[in-house]
């Protein structure tokens, strides 16, 4: 089977003429329908599997208009929708398999507008119609009856919900599927969704201040089932929602009222859920997988629908209209305020589901982002998808101005702490800190934002300070114990989060302001203390790498501020204070050595790279007032670079950037301190560098040949010159000459 699947993806230039190709095509259908037929070998898996994929494969390497004049196209078509609903239909036996089947309807049914209904076969695009239509009902109907399968098998069967890359294959799929019979399938689905939904809101009714799991056993098991058929319905309208084209050839024909039929149910029972789970505060939660579906569709919906008011109503037409419903003139000039297809149908759109414009739509869907992070603090995967969706949201020029006028946002904005949202004090939830204090600053940092919100940066920040003041009050033995893991860990979490939305020069030197000079001493003090313990000190030094980093220029101080010189000196203190505890502790780490050793080292030297290589110090002033930190900071750095066996640096690549990335920031601008080392630390960066130039990541590669580039320039423009760095580079020279290095280094550039 393996062997005709390549035989059928042969390429059209291996047959001489076109009537040979179709002749290999009709024995290869002959083949299928023969197959189909007799289920020869079928019964067998591995078999199985593989004709699915057969099935699959042949539409993608041959057009529609040659299928349908192959004989007995028809007959092919028939046999292969009723092996695919039979496959459906025992979907326990045939998960894998299913999207193969549905990737073929899913393409016939995008090849029919380019076939003419005259070619071939007579009828065959009513027959398409009519076999998708079952495949289909059959998808629906197998995959709803299949939540009580799952159920009354108590662990036996694997729940389909639960394999997510063979959900979201089926989802990709289902799109063009349904789009084909777009008006037949809605129906179908209608007809399915509400009694279903009719039934949900009459049971939650019953159960609005308990859990589902404190109901009667009876109870619970018609909220399961129910929940689970809503989950794959919920599913496959947000998959049909999300396969709107907007420059498909059909818009304005009508579909989008056929969306916000089905679009309405989902904001119904979104609505639905979230007032059972207010009204129990928090108690009264739904199936996490409905929950997914929710956000699955919320998404599709998103990219389709929502915040695109502005985008499909041209400026004229907005300044038109609060003139003149019928219209206005510029120069004498009759101009009419007509909307655009596309403004028409945003419109239609949101008047047929009913429910209100599109900013109580956004409402409705921020509310949900708000009740998910207030009242799922412990799912991992609800919390990280309804903050990506946030974040989608917020990235938009549009959506990002109608966030700014919804309360939920503001209350986002004004209460982010974990007592108004648990989920920021779990600790597995550490990374999600960060990217959602990054959504709430780039809201609040955008144009107008803290006019719209009614605060201000300062303010924002604020429980952050308020924090960082209460851990600057502690001792050593008090800041080393185990109730202050946590908050630091979140502080530096969220003021990473904090970090990574300040885009511009402005942003960057209020939040500059709040933490020099009060609160940086701490960040040294943390990195000697917390040097042995991953989780604190790993966030520690990522929030200085995202703070030390000079992207859009906005680390950019006056002439007269010594900010510049501050942040350096901040930073210097942090890396050197952990770098010599580590290089203290020459026993090897027991079990992962990268996440308990080298991670940190790797971290501490990108923070270094930022700093050096951020062009805000002038660093010619430490020697001159005979300040230590660039000095330090150069040493320590150095010592934990040679520290680490070259093949480990190898090994690890987030290791070796940190590490050639260090190397070539000191033969670049620092040039004079690096030909002044002893001439074995020399000769082991050399050794670092040529290992480096055969190494098979090509950035590795290239910072190490441009390392190699600073070193033979400064060379070039000052070779014969009375200068000390010259003398010690003509010294090690000698060096290079009689370990053959020059060589080895030029054979690998």
């Amino acid at each position: 089977m393996e062997a005709i699947i390549l035989l059928c993806s042969v390429r059209r230039s291996l047959f001489t003429c076109d009537k040979e190709r179709e002749a290999f095509l009709g024995r290869v259908m002959n083949g299928i329908r023969e197959l189909l037929k007799n289920q020869t070998g079928l019964q067998h898996q591995d078999n199985y599997h593989q004709f699915c994929r057969l099935l699959g494969r042949i539409k993608s390497n041959y057009q529609l208009s040659e299928l349908v004049k192959t004989d007995g196209y028809l007959e092919w078509l028939e046999l292969s929708a009723s092996f695919t609903t039979q496959s459906i239909r025992n979907w326990q036996y045939s998960t894998n398999s299913i999207h193969y089947l549905l990737a073929l309807w899913n393409r016939l049914v995008a090849a029919v507008p380019y076939v003419r209904p005259d070619t071939g076969n007579k009828g065959h695009v009513e027959a398409l119609q009519q076999h998708v239509l079952n495949v289909v009902e059959c998808y629906i109907d197998s995959m709803l009856g299949s939540v009580e399968t799952v159920l009354r098998s108590e662990g036996a069967l694997e729940d389909p919900l639960e394999d997510d890359g063979s959900l979201m294959e089926q989802m990709d799929r289902l799109p063009s599927i349904c789009r084909f019979q777009y008006s037949a399938v809605t129906n179908v689905i209608l007809g399915k969704f509400d009694p279903l939904l009719s039934k949900y809101q009459e049971l939650m009714g019953h159960l609005v201040s308990s859990s589902t799991d404190s109901a009667p056993p009876h109870i619970a098991e018609q909220m399961t089932i129910l929940e689970g058929q809503l989950t794959w319905l919920t599913y496959i309208v947000g998959a049909i929602v999300g396969g709107h084209s907007w420059s498909s050839s059909k818009i304005g024909d009508g579909e989008e009222t056929l969306d916000a039929s089905l679009s309405k149910r989902v904001l119904q029972l979104a609505q639905g859920i979230d007032y059972r789970l207010t009204s129990s505060n928090g108690a009264g939660k739904a199936d996490s997988k409905l929950e997914m579906a929710i956000l699955y569709y919320f998404q599709n919906f998103r990219r389709v629908y929502m915040f695109m008011w502005e985008q499909n109503m041209p400026p004229l037409f907005q300044s038109m209209q609060s003139n003149s419903s019928s219209g206005s003139s510029i120069g004498g000039m009759k101009l009419e305020s007509v909307p655009s297809t596309k403004q028409k149908v945003y419109q239609n759109m949101f008047e047929h589901m009913g429910l209100g414009d599109h900013t109580v739509v956004a409402n409705l869907i921020v509310t949900k982002i708000g009740k998910n992070l207030k009242f799922w603090p412990d799912d991992h995967e609800i919390i990280q998808k309804t903050l990506d969706l946030l974040t989608d949201i917020a990235s938009g020029y549009s959506s990002s101005k109608l966030l700014l006028t919804l309360d939920t946002v503001k209350y986002l904005v004004s209460h982010h702490t974990h007592e108004e949202f648990p989920f920021l004090n779990v600790p597995s939830n550490a990374r999600h800190r960060t990217t959602f204090h990054a959504i709430l600053v780039r809201l609040l940092l955008s144009p107008t934002g803290e006019e719209k919100l009614g605060i201000n940066f300062d303010q924002f920040m604020e429980p952050l300070v308020k924090t960082m003041s209460q851990l600057d009050g502690l001792d050593s033995s008090q800041l080393r114990s185990e109730a202050a893991r946590q908050p630091l860990i979140g502080v530096f979490r969220d003021l990473r989060g904090v970090a990574i939305s300040l885009h511009n020069r402005k942003a960057y030197s209020k939040m500059f302001d709040i933490l020099e000079p009060r609160h940086t001493p701490l960040l040294s003090k943390v990195a000697d203390l917390w040097h042995d313990q991953p989780d604190v000190i790993i966030s520690l030094l990522r929030f200085m790498q995202e703070f030390c980093h000079n992207k859009a220029n906005r680390v950019n101080f006056d002439q007269s501020s010594p900010n510049g010189i501050l942040l350096f000196r901040a930073t210097s203190d942090v890396v050197c204070a952990f770098g010599r505890r580590v290089l203290a502790n020459t026993a090897t780490p027991a079990g992962d050595i990268y996440k308990s050793r080298y991670k940190g080292i790797s971290l501490a030297l990108s923070v270094l790279n930022s700093a050096l290589g951020g062009n805000y110090v002038c660093f010619g002033v430490f020697a001159l007032y005979n300040d230590p930190a660039l000095a330090n900071a150069l040493d320590v750095s150095l010592k934990l670079a040679l520290s680490i066996p070259l093949d480990h640096v190898i090994a690890y690549p987030k290791l070796s950037k940190s590490i050639f990335g260090f190397i070539e920031i000191m033969f670049r601008n620092h040039i004079k301190t690096t030909l002044a080392l002893d001439t074995n630390i020399f000769m082991q960066l050399m050794n670092a560098v040529h290992e480096g130039l055969q190494s098979s990541d090509a950035l590795n590669g290239s910072t190490c040949a441009n390392t190699v580039d600073h070193l033979a320039t400064f060379y070039y423009e000052n070779n014969g010159k009375d200068k000390p760095e010259v003398h010690n580079l003509n010294n090690v020279s000698n060096e290079f000459r009689r370990k053959g290095l020059i060589g080895c280094v030029a054979t690998s550039l």
